[in-house]
């Protein structure tokens, strides 16, 4: 069996941004009864920009890119330090690893990433995984740890994912409102119907009950089960104790780039389709020819993400293509054999495959 553990900023943290021993520990511990039944673990851990408030004197999370990646600079040392000194004293070895969203969204780097995990986890190590906040831009960035937990459990093939918090699980309103109760299990959408999750994250996180609940959704769609819980059932979690909220599998595990390109991928640009050939994507699933392309917007290279828009310039799908932006505009509209006539066998390809290739419809 294989887990991943996912912990927030503000489960790690004291008020002042510093880190705190005692509620590392706690996540440590659950990790290590991981271990010690004999599954494997990986650990998805925020912090490193809120553990670097209270070394550079700042009193909030700050707002600006810069200043952000500072402060990550400073806090990612501190809180690899504290987990390697922790796990240690368990006998188990931790292994940093920082990801972008070009790690999981360009064919290349995505295996180079799964690589490392196999060969970590084969090791014995316990990779202890973060955003690569120091040098992260705004264009480049997952938004949340919540979601890129749930993108690397699908990617290392886990079983289960468990998201620590510090609220106990998802309930029907703010934890503190009177009438608010813990909702137990969600099965399907029509269990959240009615659930405000209108809460935002901490002063020393981005995150907030929606962005579990996507998480929760990615994970889920794909085969894996997700318990949500606060970081001091963290044990009883990884144990299967009944606490927080468990969130039942929907779906079957897919291709891995392809929920990475649904749910990670920074789209380059887009390519607009006549209606035949938005037809043969999402009612037969064909790849997209240059025959049914009108238009290219944006620039980008053989290999990036786009976008596929219809007539109505609606997405209706997702894929890697494998022509540059600069080379498409004097393909449109032809078919395959006039462009190999042209301009020769290197044209003999679809302009996107449907293997790589998700409808966002």
């Amino acid at each position: 069996m294989r887990v991943v553990v996912k912990v927030g900023s503000s489960s790690l943290t004291t008020p002042d941004g510093h880190l705190d021993p005692e509620k590392i520990g706690t996540v440590v511990d659950a990790v290590v009864a991981v271990r010690a039944r004999g599954d494997e673990a990986v650990l998805v851990s925020s912090g490193a920009i809120a553990a670097g408030l209270g070394p550079l004197g700042l009193p909030s999370r700050p707002r600006d890119l810069p200043t952000q990646q500072a402060a990550a600079a400073v806090g990612q040392r501190a809180l690899i330090a504290h987990y390697s000194e922790a796990f240690a004293a368990a006998g188990l070895i931790v292994g940093q690893v920082l990801l972008t969203v070009d790690d999981v969204s360009r064919r290349s780097h995505y295996r180079n990433a799964y690589q490392t995990f196999a060969k970590l986890l084969e090791l014995g190590v316990v990779p202890v995984v973060n955003e690569n906040d120091t040098v992260a831009t705004s264009e480049i960035r997952f938004g949340d740890n919540d979601r890129l937990a749930a993108l690397v459990a699908h990617l290392v093939h886990a079983d289960e994912l468990i998201l620590l918090s510090d609220v106990d699980g998802l309930y029907t309103g703010h934890p503190d409102e009177p009438g608010s109760r813990l909702i137990e299990t969600v099965a399907s959408d029509a269990d959240l119907e009615g659930v405000d999750v209108a809460r935002v994250g901490s002063a020393v996180g981005t995150g907030g009950m929606v962005t579990k609940i996507e998480a929760a959704s990615i994970a889920t769609s794909a085969g894996i089960r997700v318990r949500l819980t606060s970081a001091r059932h963290a044990v009883d979690a990884v144990e299967g104790k009944p606490v927080g909220t468990l969130f039942l599998p929907t779906g079957k595990r897919r291709r891995t780039r392809l929920l990475w390109l649904a749910h990670a991928s920074r789209t380059r640009g887009r390519l607009v389709l006549d209606d035949g050939a938005r037809r043969a994507v999402v009612e037969r699933g064909a790849s997209l020819l240059a025959a049914g392309v009108v238009a290219v917007e944006g620039e980008f290279s053989a290999g990036d993400p786009v976008d596929v828009v219809g007539p109505d310039r609606c997405v209706i799908a997702r894929g890697i293509v494998n022509f540059d932006s600069a080379d498409l505009p004097d393909m449109l509209g032809r078919s395959t054999a006039d462009l190999v006539a042209e301009f020769g066998p290197e044209r003999d390809r679809e302009v996107i495959h449907r293997d790589d290739l998700i409808l966002m419809v």
